[in-house]
């Protein structure tokens, strides 16, 4: 299977070399290609990815930078496009500020369980998973928020959207997801269109650290937000998801890439 990793990047000078050290000589042998996206970095992002990129050898990397600040949604759109215009068969999201780990993943790849789904979600908070550092306060809503949603959408949810996924292009391929807002909720409404089309997917356990990390969710207003979009999805599903609210400027420059022709 050709595999991309995407990692979108915003601010991330000091997490985003640890983030790319994960891919080991072996690891990089199951991926085709790492996609950094920058988010319009105000440290010294690019530079320190850049960097670290040069040091794998076993496997294509490209850095770039989009046009203007199109928040984590609008990055996701730039990647997902990018893996459907360059076939590649599946995508991983994984986010820059090194919560997690591409090894939880790993796993599933080399026994193939991952392909068996159109989508593959990473959960912070399901049998198996582990949270260290987390704040308890945000455990315990973030668990109460996925029961509530659980419920109401008679489907069980383990996280309305971690920073570990993986996505079959072919599912990508009618960019369903170009309406989606493009700030912290477009996680959000990717789950809801997959339960609404009845896609194949499956939650699989994470370790999630928080040890330098600036989450950028409020957990209370999140949440709460998250409560209003499933009550749309409930009594208008169709609306919520052809919402066309986003900024989709999704132009980019490459800032650097392995790949010689």
């Amino acid at each position: 299977m050709k595999i991309l990793v995407f990692i979108p990047m915003y601010n991330c000078e000091k997490q985003i070399p640890r983030v790319i050290s994960q891919f080991d000589g072996e690891t990089q042998k199951l991926f085709a290609e790492i996609l950094v996206v920058d988010n319009i970095s105000k440290d010294n992002s690019l530079l320190a990815a850049e960097e670290a990129l040069k040091k794998l050898s076993n496997i294509k990397t490209t850095l770039i930078q989009n046009e203007e600040n199109v928040s984590l949604g609008g990055s996701h759109k730039t990647a997902f496009n990018y893996a459907i215009d360059n076939g590649y068969d599946y995508v991983i999201v994984l986010h820059g500020d090194d919560q997690g780990s591409i090894k939880d993943i790993v796993p599933y790849i080399k026994d193939e369980t991952a392909f068996k789904y159109d989508a593959f979600l990473g959960a912070r908070f399901m049998r198996g998973s582990k949270t260290p550092g987390y704040d308890k306060i945000r455990i315990i809503g973030n668990y109460a928020v996925n029961a509530f949603i659980s419920v109401f959408l008679r489907k069980s949810v383990k996280d309305m959207g971690s920073g570990l996924n993986m996505f079959k292009t072919e599912i990508l391929k009618n960019q369903f997801y170009l309406p989606f807002r493009n700030d912290l909720t477009f996680n959000v409404y990717l789950l809801f269109y997959l339960i609404y089309y009845k896609t194949n997917f499956k939650f699989f356990p994470l370790t999630w650290r928080e040890d330098d990390q600036i989450s950028n969710a409020k957990v209370f207003k999140q949440g709460m937000h998250i409560i209003k979009m499933t009550f749309q999805y409930i009594f208008n599903a169709k609306k919520l998801l052809q919402t066309n609210e986003a900024n989709n400027n999704l132009n980019y420059k490459i800032i650097y890439s392995s790949y010689k022709n």
